[in-house]
């Protein structure tokens, strides 16, 4: 906290702070910061106090800044544009935040030439005696002394590995008093817990594509105190996020979503930049705040009106009455499939029943309303039956069955007239209709967060006032939010972002502020800083997932033991082990998200088997990506960095690569190999991202490289460190196509050992299937004399497909659920992004043959436009 050069870390003075010279320093300075992009660790700093000095009785080393920003290097011809990439922020060493602020607020704070203009020196004079710290002199050179503290009037570029934390007990006493009572903190706390109520059961009609279990999600956040969802990496956390804040806000409410790092809130932000909505507003340290704040105080024309939303809620009517008459199609014409495949089991008893209801074979007969004026009995009954020309005797179950034959025979007869089921068109216009939907309903949504209701003159008022607040300092700005009026502000801007760590730094704390509040990450949370985010909505929605990195507590057990004592409190309030997710899914059920769609099969094999109990539906299983091996295990006689560096050079036009590893000092390590072999251009066009396993959760790459930094000498301390399930489930998720694992082990045990074996097992090539039989074993047979690659009965995720020729996926007839869950299958395999044919006998009056010459070429086809 008072030395920024701590452990080694660059530090370079600016003649300029918001220049800097193309030099080895800077350069170093500048990799680091695209290494370590999502992180952004670069600082600029003014006004340094330098020098040593006696704290509690031990000499200190003193290098800290008064006034520093997040900045990135952006590269000139002559050198480097130092560009700020967050927030203006005094020291934490000035404990007063009303100074702090006032501080902040100078006229002219950080702007170019500020270090030179009058009033700057008595500016960090006055800063410099908040800190609390003895201050001789200003320095006349920028040579720190041995024996005093002095104020360097300099600006510099350094790095930054750790951000100070909020006063978190400071914090949760200032809610003392506050009656929290309807908002999400008194549900989850609740000790008369009634039971959840179900789903608002209306349709979810969203701009994203959600499964069914995702949409489940959203119709609960719609009313649900608390709402929990859970599933392992990749499964579709974030798009159930961003729908169910789409939702919340076009039903009028507002939003908070709260994440546990700046990295996590920048990529919600830009998902929801794909889809039509409310522009979120991005309060806390990061980049795109600025853009909000001059759209904001460029001001905003009359809001949206009435007409134009009624004309909207057409739209959307319109779109959803043309999806559902493609579904009615399509059903359709599956349900005459499959009451004409029932035909045969009739044929035996057509003459008995022909005779018994000779009326059920009438054309004339309306078959469907049979059934129904048989059961309202009576003369409806009589009448019925005497129509039928039903025999004396024959049970009414008799001529419901006469009834079912009957249509069976008419179903294959009309297949047999109108030439089979060819349903390629009809695919093509529901997935049409579909996109059409979500684009209606993402234009509705976005009008309706800009209507004349929300964007009063209170709603502008307030959206002028959080532009100036977003251009503040952190301190500053925390006390201009303190003081806007909340509900206008919220309606008019109903969607906010920020870290769990900024919602309560800069947030009024106002309960209830917020409609719904949506914890990201939540098993990455402690109680203690997830209470006050959850006091200020009325629901939350909890997304997190225990089996990844769980939150660090320093708290002892003695300590957590006698707290709990003392106060009489359960075993819930143990926040040395009960992470804000563990809270919340005690509290409510929780949805598990099963779907996975981010890695190949055999990167996500070992941790869906070992961690999630096989509980994974793995969508991104192809006939090519099955036998894909993708991890490779380079044993190494001792130099870990070298050989990630030449995996690095061997990759570089694999797309991103992450290089990552358990340990704090292998990274830095391997940080600083890729920061002396590659310029920062270099690293930003490999995509290249370095860090611990910690700081790559929630991240992803296209290639990443383990280093395991673990020697056959080390203490089993730091084996154990490594073989932890949470920190291991985390480290071998993150890739997408590609795991490499560089050791110098040559003999491993457990946890280790168990992934290492799996890596190296050859994998098992495609299974043989039985021929199926029927209509689909025919239709294979022909297929294989053809020369086409045939997989009978192939499994992706829940569904089975029926025939596989080459990399299509054939389906021969209904799927036997019915045909609701035909329509399911298509759906998530078409977002899987298979293609897809029918191949129903019917279409070639049985005749494998001509079937499989049609589907040959389609797959064909396929396969030459994958050609290069």
């Amino acid at each position: 906290m008072l030395d920024v050069t701590r452990g080694g870390l660059p530090f370079v003075w600016l003649d300029a702070a918001h220049k800097a010279p193309r030099k080895a320093e800077v350069n170093r300075l500048a990799a680091l910061g695209a290494l370590h992009k999502e992180e952004r660790p670069l600082r600029v700093g003014w006004g340094f106090l330098a020098g040593k000095t006696e704290i509690d009785g031990k000499l200190t080393k003193i290098r800290v800044p008064l006034l520093s920003q997040p900045v990135q290097l952006v590269r000139g011809i002559v050198g480097y544009t130092v560009a700020p990439a967050g927030d203006l922020e005094i020291t934490p060493l000035i404990a007063d935040r009303e100074l702090a602020a006032a501080l902040e607020a100078a006229p002219g704070v950080a702007q170019p030439g500020w270090l030179e203009a009058t009033g700057t020196k008595a500016w960090l004079w006055s800063a410099a005696r908040a800190t609390g710290l003895t201050v001789d002199a200003l320095g006349t050179s920028r040579r720190a002394p041995g024996d005093r503290v002095v104020l360097i009037p300099s600006a510099a570029l350094y790095v930054v590995r750790d951000v100070f934390g909020a006063g978190l007990a400071d914090s949760l006493r200032s809610w003392a008093g506050r009656d929290v009572t309807g908002t999400a903190l008194a549900a989850i706390y609740a000790d008369d817990r009634s039971e959840p109520g179900a789903a608002d059961d209306e349709a979810v009609l969203s701009p994203l594509p959600l499964t069914r279990a995702q949409a489940e999600v959203v119709a609960r956040a719609r009313t649900a105190p608390i709402t929990v969802v859970s599933g392992p990496p990749g499964n579709g956390k974030s798009h159930t996020v961003v729908a169910a804040a789409l939702e919340v806000v076009h039903r009028g409410g507002s939003v908070l979503v709260a994440t546990q790092s700046p990295h996590a809130a920048e990529v919600l932000a830009h998902l929801l930049e794909r889809y039509p909505g409310p522009v979120p507003v991005l309060f806390g340290d990061a980049g795109g705040r600025e853009r909000l704040a001059a759209e904001l105080a460029a001001g905003s024309g009359q809001g949206v009106g009435e007409r134009q939303l009624r004309a909207d809620v057409a739209a959307v009517r319109e779109a959803l009455d043309s999806v559902r008459r493609q579904r009615a199609l399509i059903v359709g014409a599956l349900e005459l499939e499959l009451s004409a495949a029932e035909l045969p089991d009739w044929q035996p008893l057509l003459p008995a029943l022909a005779a018994e209801v000779p009326g059920a074979f009438d054309v004339t007969t309306e078959i469907d309303r049979v059934a129904g004026r048989l059961a309202k009995g009576a003369v409806s009954r009589w009448w019925t039956r005497l129509r039928l020309g039903a025999r004396a005797g024959v049970r009414d179950e008799r001529i419901v069955e006469a009834m079912k034959a009957a249509t069976s025979q008419r179903a294959a007869a009309r297949l047999a007239a109108t030439g089979g089921t060819e349903l390629e068109a009809r695919w093509v216009a529901l997935h049409a209709a579909e996109a059409a939907l979500a684009e209606a309903v993402g234009a509705a949504m976005r009008d309706a967060a800009r209507s004349e209701k929300r964007w009063d003159r209170d709603g502008r008022r307030g959206a002028a006032a959080l532009a100036t607040a977003l251009r503040a300092g952190r301190n500053r700005r925390r006390e201009l939010l303190a003081k806007l009026d909340a509900p206008p502000l919220v309606r008019a801007l109903p969607l906010w972002i920020g870290t769990v760590a900024d919602v309560e730094d800069l947030l009024p704390a106002a309960p209830g502020m917020f409609d719904l509040v949506v914890l990201d990450e939540a098993s990455h949370v402690d109680q203690v800083r997830a209470a006050p985010v959850l006091a200020r909505a009325k629901r939350a929605l909890v997304v997190g997932d225990p089996r990844q990195l769980r939150f660090v507590s320093f708290v002892s057990d003695v300590e957590v033991a006698d707290v709990l004592e003392r106060n009489g409190a359960d075993e819930r309030l143990d926040v040395r082990r009960v992470s804000a997710f563990d809270l919340a899914a005690a509290a409510a059920p929780t949805t598990w998200l099963e779907e996975h769609h981010r890695s190949t099969p055999h990167l996500i094999g070992f941790s869906a088997r070992r961690f999630y109990g096989d509980r994974l539906c793995v969508m991104t299983r192809t006939p090519v990506s099955e036998s894909t091996d993708a991890i490779d295990i380079v044993r190494v006689s001792g130099d870990e960095v070298g050989a990630v560096l030449k995996i690095v050079e061997e990759q570089r036009d694999s797309g991103s690569i992450g290089v990552i590893s358990p340990f704090r000092q292998q990274a830095e390590a391997l940080e600083a190999a890729l920061v002396e072999a590659y310029t920062v251009d270099q690293i930003e066009a490999l995509g290249l991202r370095a860090g611990t396993v910690h700081a790559f959760q929630g991240s992803e790459a296209e290639v990443v490289i383990v280093s395991l930094g673990l020697s056959p000498g080390d203490p089993p301390a730091r084996r154990r460190f490594v073989a932890d399930p949470h920190l291991f489930n985390v480290m071998i998720t993150r890739a997408r196509r590609k795991l490499i694992v560089v050791t110098t082990l040559d003999k491993t045990e457990g946890l280790l050992s168990d992934f290492l074996a799996y890596a190296a097992t050859p994998l098992p090539g495609a299974a043989e299937t039985a021929n199926p039989g029927g209509w689909p074993g025919e239709l294979a047979a022909e297929l294989k004399l053809l020369g086409v690659e045939v997989r009978p009965g192939y499994r992706v995720g829940p569904w089975t497909i029926d025939l596989c020729a080459g990399d299509i996926g054939v389906f021969c007839g209904p799927h036997p659920d019915g045909a609701t869950a035909h329509l399911d299958r298509q759906r998530a395999l078409h977002r899987a992004g298979w293609r897809l044919t029918d191949a129903f006998a019917s279409r070639w009056s049985g005749d494998p043959r001509r079937a499989a010459l049609e589907v040959a070429a389609i797959a064909g086809a396929a396969d030459a436009t994958r050609q290069p």
